[in-house]
């Protein structure tokens, strides 16, 4: 929402400050319709040339993202360590090849019955499974897991991203379209060439809204938008990562406690327990769940 309200105090600024110095709306008014369909027409057809069938797709919920922010908050970042921690006990005290019972069925696993909104999250529950397999397959050496998921993750997060470099890329475009628009309208303008002068300062008013409307849209709305998107992802990705970190500590013989710990450092500050909020999360979840003891 703070997306929507900062939008608004721009445009109440740019046109009430426009208004308050002595500017008139009609001009503007009525020239806006046919600009905005120069610009945003023309906009909206490079956005979809310039993109699949499959990309186009991700598009209404990357633009969710804007307005909701990212999807994972500090209690999400802690069941998550809460679940890693458990299959790493399991590791721990059954060996690796415990873990295969739940990473083949996790709609049936207990551990994952325990933290219902990651089990029902697909990537997330998939990425935890498929790397839990590789450590059961007696994978041995960190680096080799960490360069893995280092690398999976990675084009993951360029996937992601895909939407908000369009919309960077719709926003440099921008100031170019409205000039198109701009044009256009002076054409118009020397084809009435022979009209009074109150007739053609209109005309050439309404051509140069087409200028106005290109820059504002740019640096107004469409950056600000790839900009607030781009930082959602890239929030978001830091979910999938403490995976890696956890997963890649736990390789390197760390117990249990140590590699959450580990990971909760790396949680972005405003959504990382404590370590007593941490430590009491892993306390409660010390007892086994049925079905793992």
């Amino acid at each position: 929402m703070l997306f929507i309200g900062g939008l608004v105090f721009v445009l109440l600024c740019v046109f009430a400050s426009f208004v308050a110095s002595g500017g008139a709306l009609a001009p503007l008014i009525m020239s806006m319709p046919f600009e905005l369909l120069t610009i945003l027409g023309a906009a909206v057809g490079i956005f979809v040339m310039g993109n699949s069938k499959e990309a186009l797709k991700h598009v209404p919920g990357d633009l969710r993202l804007v307005l909701a922010g990212p999807r994972h908050d500090k209690a999400a970042y802690l069941d998550l360590l809460v679940l890693l921690y458990r299959f790493m006990r399991l590791a721990q005290a059954k060996g690796d090849m415990a873990l295969e019972e739940h990473i083949e069925n996790p709609h049936d696993s207990a551990i994952f019955a325990m933290s219902p909104r990651i089990r029902d999250d697909k990537t997330t529950c998939n990425l935890i499974c498929d790397y839990l397999r590789l450590t059961s397959l007696n994978i041995e050496n960190a680096y080799q897991m960490d360069e893995v998921m280092s690398r999976e993750l990675k084009k993951n997060l360029t996937e992601q991203l895909h939407t908000a470099k369009c919309l960077q890329s719709i926003a440099d475009a921008l100031p170019a379209l409205g000039i198109v628009a701009a044009v256009l309208g002076v054409i118009k303008t020397m084809a009435s060439i022979s009209k009074p002068p109150a007739v053609l300062g209109a005309m050439i008013g309404g051509a140069l809204v087409g200028t106005f409307l290109g820059v504002l849209l740019s640096y107004g709305v469409v950056a600000p938008l790839a900009a607030r998107m781009r930082d959602v992802v890239m929030q978001d990705s830091r979910y999938h990562d403490l995976i890696r970190i956890v997963l890649v500590t736990h390789l390197q013989g760390s117990p249990p406690q140590v590699c959450a710990e580990i990971g909760r450092k790396d949680i972005p500050h405003i959504f990382m327990p404590s370590f007593s909020e941490l430590d009491m999360a892993l306390t409660e979840s010390s007892n086994p769940p049925p079905g793992t003891a």
